[in-house]
């Protein structure tokens, strides 16, 4: 049996790395803002952020769809990757408590000296948190690779199928050939279990430390 995996490795690797760099960015921008600056609303705006959480996925399913079906999004990569760029709740709180481990005289420093919030950001706060940045970075990529649902709906064209949406394809197609199949889950899975165990120390590092409050 035809099983593409060049194509729908290409189109996975191009959907997480796109995505995973879009969350890691707004997050990164939305958490310094949650926890390192001071603004009106700043507190209420967080606790709304983390009650969206609660939401079900498939309750915004349908309004999703209809939004990106208007958008002419449907059928395009773009149903997947531009969500990315508006942040994650659960990032977002991740990076929000390990940004509030780091101390305030190193930032209050910063600005003695006449530096601004992004000098801050990007030369004190994003060095000192790459544990956590890795840890959000290895969580989103791994979603992206196993992600079934949002190419089931949004993609409706086999040239953009991921390997997810691929491999339930060829199951469907040959379900007899258990043994193909089962050969073509470990081609999908192996390459994330090999990035599991290379960023393992990173990334318990990571986890560890967000839960840590100074």
């Amino acid at each position: 049996p035809d099983f593409p995996f060049p194509r729908l490795l290409r189109n996975t690797l191009t959907y997480g790395i796109i995505e995973t760099f879009g969350i890691v960015i707004s997050c990164t921008l939305a958490a310094y803002g949650f926890g390192r600056m001071r603004w009106p609303g700043r507190d209420f705006f967080f606790i709304l952020t983390l009650a969206s959480m609660m939401i079900p996925g498939t309750v915004t399913l349908i309004p999703t769809f209809l939004v990106f079906k208007w958008l002419g999004w449907v059928g395009t990569m773009y149903a997947l990757i531009v969500p990315g760029f508006f942040g994650s709740p659960f990032n977002i709180f991740l990076l929000r408590q390990f940004f509030m481990t780091i101390p305030t005289e190193l930032s209050e420093a910063a600005i003695v000296d006449g530096a601004t919030h992004l000098t801050i950001l990007t030369r004190i706060v994003v060095p000192l948190a790459k544990p956590a940045l890795a840890t959000i970075t290895l969580f989103e990529f791994l979603y992206c690779w196993t992600d079934f649902l949002g190419p089931l709906i949004f993609l409706n064209r086999e040239e953009l199928f991921t390997l997810s949406i691929g491999l339930y394809a060829f199951r469907e197609r040959w379900v007899i050939r258990y043994d193909l199949m089962m050969a073509a889950a470990t081609i999908v899975t192996l390459p994330i279990l090999v990035l599991f165990f290379l960023a393992q120390r990173t990334f318990i590092e990571g986890i560890t430390l967000t839960g840590i409050k100074g």
